[in-house]
């Protein structure tokens, strides 16, 4: 509907690591605008370079500030000029933000280096504490307020190509329970929505990512969901009408993570084995 709703309306925010029109943030600020939000965006200095979200910004009429989320001024430096921007604090926070050197570099999980594992659960994990930690002590997020971290699977199970953002996101779901457990007092909630594989380009950067979609897409019931349905799944989670969910990790992968095998894989392996045995 590209009227919208309204779920959003009179909410302010700040959205983390839209890249570009493929990244699920890129598609969760259009939602969260077409829902009647106000936002300022940010990623590193070094996507900005990389990609192309003065469009975005067009689009929606909202600024672009650089933040490292790995630093904790830039990260104070962030929340001032979104006071300062959007007139006072913000009712909600998506953090997309995630890398892994290894992963780019094709290290096996077996070999990994060690600096770059710090690297990783730094950038992908350790900076949702850190904003939580900055937002809080500066009074950013309003009473009732709304926060989102995009996960996957691989928390919970392994996929051998995602390597230690396994554990990052292991890690990023548990820093979710612990500060959505401190801040619930004020009615904040914090959640984790756990994605399907989906062809954006921080997806397609890792190896073997074209064989996990379609195993994915194959198993789940639904298939893969889209990024823009991953944008209207995480507007619901921003709005009012989830006041009561909190330190929970959301499945949005159509049905994936409760399904053993489909009809279609097992008659696809019965006719490959039996292939390979004549």
């Amino acid at each position: 509907m590209s009227d919208g709703y309204g779920l959003l309306k009179g909410k302010k925010g700040i959205i983390f690591g839209a890249l570009d029109e493929r990244s699920i943030a890129w598609r969760i600020a259009l939602a969260c605008k077409r829902e009647g939000a106000d936002f300022v965006l940010t990623n590193a200095p070094v996507a900005l370079r990389l990609g192309a979200l003065d469009a975005l910004g067009e689009e929606t009429g909202a600024p672009i500030i650089p933040c490292d989320v790995t630093k904790d001024d830039e990260i104070e430096d962030l929340m001032n000029q979104t006071k300062e921007h959007l007139g006072g604090g913000v009712d909600f926070i998506l953090h997309a933000v995630g890398m892994s050197p290894n992963v780019r570099k094709k290290k096996e999980y077996t070999n990994l280096n060690y600096n770059w594992l710090q690297q990783t659960l730094d950038i992908s994990a350790i900076s949702l504490h850190r904003v939580l930690h900055h937002a809080d002590n500066m009074n950013m997020l309003n009473d009732g307020g709304s926060v989102v971290a995009l996960s996957y699977i691989g928390a919970q199970r392994i996929f051998s190509k995602y390597s230690d953002m396994n554990d990052a996101k292991a890690l990023l779901e548990s820093i979710a329970r612990n500060y959505g457990s401190r801040l619930a007092d004020r009615g904040i909630r914090v959640n984790t929505v756990s994605q399907a594989p989906t062809k954006t380009s921080a997806g397609t950067g890792i190896k073997g990512f074209d064989g996990m979609y379609t195993f994915a897409d194959m198993i789940a019931p639904m298939g893969n969901p889209s990024a823009d349905e991953c944008a209207d799944y995480c507007v619901t989670l921003f709005s009012d009408l989830t006041r009561k969910v909190t330190m929970q990790n959301l499945f949005h992968d159509g049905g994936f993570v409760n399904s053993g095998i489909s009809e279609e894989m097992i008659d696809d392996l019965a006719k490959l084995y039996s292939e390979d045995e004549d």
